[in-house]
């Protein structure tokens, strides 16, 4: 299994206003007020001085891929049904895990600003989201750039947590992944902490099956 770690240097990071903006309930049709703009603005500024974008991740190959209505899918020491990821991994022989955060410094951020700006706390949460799809977004790139130079296009990234994959999936990713050495755990809840952080599968397809 060959685990590589990702390390993106904060100025490959572009903040994206109009996705933290979004994040917020505001649309290009019905954009944020100047002074909430300014805010806006303002606390990406803060919370890039604060983040830690790291990230691992690992190439897997698939067994036994089943499309369909309960559709298998089997990697590793894996085999549970998603007829949603099914679909998504259609054509592929591997598939990446991976895992990434901004760090714990966000967290913090964002809970001592509820105690005294319950606003600025709100758009903390958008600006970290905003900043943890940019960094999983850089990870993506680089993916799919490797892919292309292995013969393999890389699908769209999918979730734990979205359609009919369930988040106890979380687990292998934790099982599979060094993710303590980038600072995640996997509570309980099947929630990670820090919470600006994200796991997500990307199958890779052979071009001459594509």
């Amino acid at each position: 299994m060959n685990i590589q770690f990702f390390y993106p240097d904060k100025s490959e990071i572009k903040p994206d206003f109009n996705e933290a903006a979004r994040y917020l309930g505001y649309s290009k049709l019905n954009p944020p007020e100047n002074e909430v703009e300014l805010l806006i603005h303002q606390c990406i500024e803060e919370m890039k001085k604060v983040i830690v974008p790291k990230a691992v991740y690992s190439q897997f190959g698939m067994r036994n891929l089943e499309l369909g209505i309960g559709g298998k899918i089997e990697f590793a020491d894996v085999s549970f049904s998603s007829q949603d990821l099914s679909k998504n991994l259609s054509g592929c022989t591997e598939v990446i895990l991976l895992a990434a955060t901004i760090g714990s410094q966000v967290d913090m951020l964002i809970k001592r600003t509820e105690h005294f700006d319950s606003v600025k706390a709100a758009i903390f949460q958008a600006t970290g989201a905003m900043f943890i799809e940019e960094v999983v977004n850089l990870l993506n790139d680089k993916i799919k750039k490797d892919a292309e130079a292995q013969g393999f296009t890389a699908k769209p990234r999918y979730s734990p947590g979205y359609g009919d994959v369930s988040l106890d999936v979380q687990k292998d990713f934790f099982r599979l992944l060094p993710c303590t050495k980038i600072g995640l755990t996997l509570m309980d809840t099947l929630v990670m902490a820090p919470e600006k952080s994200v796991t997500a599968f990307i199958g890779l397809q052979p071009v001459y099956n594509s």
